[in-house]
Parts: structure tokens; sequence; C-alpha cells
């Protein structure tokens, strides 16, 4: 399940994820009480859509670009009008040249007492990170392997908080690494919100990575996927797993308006398959 961000910064799954992204930190901002995101698998933090990578196969201009230029209905804009609000933030000559990744796009929800720690162990990407978060007292970048730091920072001092956990998926055995590394991050920090992120493709691994999961003994998932029905037997990324444990109230009602408004904007005329369930019964 191979994914490597830059080629495909802005693109289907990255609207997708980071929508469910922004409604779980919208949660979080509704209480007073301070909390921390921490990301396992940060990217660089800033994409430029103009590099070689994101013109190779241009994928922003079928996620990101219908999305910012789409006609979301009422109820849905709601939902991601913080989200749009932040990728615009990034363009502020108008027009789309630059993406936000997820540790850019948490920074610019956090309160004066919100926290963000983003990890990225890539020198060239754990460098681009850094530069993008200096200066900003509530952002810390570390440039360490994620799933050292998924064991590692669980659970945070505020007590309150979203750990994200992202991976490229270029080793063979990251979906097992998520699942242990959830297992063992949920055990010590059993009441935390955790966000994973799965690349759909063929259906025989998701199938044995749900299977896993269901097996983990974690409590209270949520798995929230977005397909386009009409890459069936196609190569190439066809959806957007996205894991939460412990979502906040009434996150599956909120994906239940937002998704199939994304899925009209992204693939107009296409059938797609939503699936929201819990897979802990």
């Amino acid at each position: 399940m191979n994914y490597r961000h830059a080629f495909h910064a802005g693109n289907f799954a990255d609207v997708i994820k980071h929508a469910v992204l922004f409604r779980i930190v919208s949660r979080l901002l509704n209480k007073p009480a301070p909390f921390r995101v921490i990301e396992t698998h940060a990217g660089a933090g800033l994409y430029d859509l103009g590099s070689a990578e994101a013109q190779r196969s241009s994928e922003w201009k079928d996620g990101i670009a219908r999305i910012v230029d789409g006609d979301l209905d009422p109820p849905a804009a709601a939902l991601i009008a913080g989200y749009l609000k932040a990728v615009r933030a990034c363009n502020p000559a108008g027009g789309l040249s630059a993406y936000p990744g997820s540790p850019l796009l948490v920074r610019s929800w956090l309160r004066a007492t919100d926290r963000l720690l983003a990890c990225e162990l890539a020198p060239q990407a754990a460098a681009a990170l850094a530069r993008h978060l200096r200066g900003d007292r509530r952002a810390k970048a570390l440039a360490m392997d994620g799933w050292t730091a998924l064991a590692a920072f669980v659970p945070p001092k505020e007590r309150r908080g979203l750990v994200m956990v992202d991976p490229p998926y270029e080793r063979p055995d990251e979906a097992s690494l998520l699942v242990e590394g959830l297992s063992a991050a949920w055990r010590k920090w059993p009441t935390g919100i955790y966000l994973a992120w799965y690349p759909i493709k063929e259906p025989e691994p998701i199938a044995a990575f749900i299977r896993a999961l269901r097996r983990s003994g974690i409590k209270r998932l949520l798995r929230a996927e977005l397909i386009d029905a009409g890459k069936t037997g196609v190569p190439g990324l066809r959806g957007s797993g996205q894991i939460v444990v412990n979502p906040p109230w009434n996150l599956q009602g909120e994906l239940q308006i937002l998704f199939p408004a994304l899925a009209n904007c992204l693939w107009p005329g296409q059938t797609c398959t939503l699936r929201l369930e819990a897979l802990d019964g």
C-alpha cells in the first residue's frame, strides 16, 4: 500500500482525512481545557502544488481544487468551513499554489494554551517541518520514528487530545505496525482520541487489517471509509479510510452529512461507497 505524500498532496484522500481531522479538533475546541495533538508521521508540513512531484499526476486538481471551488450544501459546508479557511490562508494570493499538511492545519486551529507535537523521521521532510513550525511556542517538531513516538508520548500531560497516525505505507508490515502501535498506545491512554488513516486499494489487505483491529481489544472504534466505487478493479488508490478510537460525540452523524457531500464534489456522477460502522459492537 505504498503512499508517498509529496506526490499526492491535496488529493481526494487528503480532503477526506483532513475533513475528519477538523471535525475532531473542533470538538476538542468546544471545551476550555487545553489539549495536545500528537502526530506520529507528520510529513513536511506544507506542499508546493507546482513542484515536480505534485505536477506528476496533479491529483490535487481532482481533490482540494474541487472542494474549494465546489458547491457544497450548507450543512456540509458549515462542517468544514474552518478546514477550507486554513487552506485558503496558505494561498493568500488566491487560487491554489500550496497545500498545508495536517501539522499546519492543526496549528492554525490551536488556541494559545493548546499544543502540537509533530514527529517526522525522513530527513528532508523533517527539516521542512521544523522550518514551518519554527517560532511558534505552541508547536514542536521532532525528527524521530513515528512508531517510537506513538509509544513514547502518550498520555500527554494535558490528559486531553488527539493522536494522529498517518504512515506512508512504504513497508509491507505497516498495517500490522499500526494495529500493534494503536493497541499499545490505547492501553497506556485509553481515554485519548486516535485518528489513523489508511489507503484503500485492494480489498483483501483492508479486510485483514479490520479483522486485526477487531481482535485488538481496543474499545470504541469507528471505521469511516469513502470509496469511489467506479474504480473497482482499477489499480491504485480507490478510497480513503479512517479509524477513530474514542470518536467524539456525534462524529458519525456529522460524517453521514459530510461524506456524501464530499463525494458529490470529488466524484460527480460516480457511484460511491460510504462505510461508517463501529468495530467493537
